[in-house]
């Protein structure tokens, strides 16, 4: 789960049904929240580092399925407009400073990177699988040439 904090005041309703509408699609809730709900929640859970985040407007926008959407989306949205400013990021419970946007919206899904994992890890196996099968082709290709010759 992550959840994006966003500064939102400037933004005119069309630029933010367009936003909301790019969140949508990605299975990403966007709500604008109450900065003294958001400080209960924040207490509750020991996100002290939160504290300087929820001052002036705030939406957030929160990912259950893949961290880095909202980051791409709003990198997205940010090339034609100035709005929102990006005032904090939670990723699975661990605060992570806004100044860190930039990379989070340049790394590729969790899907694609468990992709290149597996196919990191699937490398090495399939080099040892050639090296064990090497032997057994050469002893087969010897027998049929032996076969071959008489």
């Amino acid at each position: 789960t992550a959840i994006y904090f966003t500064g939102y005041q400037g933004l005119n309703v069309a630029s933010i049904t367009n936003l909301r509408s790019s969140f949508f699609k990605n299975n990403i809730d966007y709500k604008v929240a109450k900065n003294s709900l958001l400080k209960i929640v924040v207490n509750e859970n020991n996100l002290s580092e939160l504290e300087n985040v929820l001052k002036g407007d705030t939406a957030i926008a929160i990912s259950y399925d893949e961290p880095v959407m909202p980051a791409k989306i709003l990198k997205e949205f940010l090339k034609d407009n100035d709005l929102p400013v990006i005032k904090g990021i939670i990723i699975d419970g661990k605060v992570i400073e806004a100044e860190m946007f930039e990379k989070l919206s340049k790394m590729d899904s969790k899907e694609a990177m468990l992709g290149q994992l597996v196919s990191m890890l699937n490398s090495p196996l399939q080099k040892l699988v050639s090296t064990l099968n090497a032997p057994m082709q050469n002893t087969l290709g010897l027998l049929e040439n032996l076969k071959n010759k008489s």
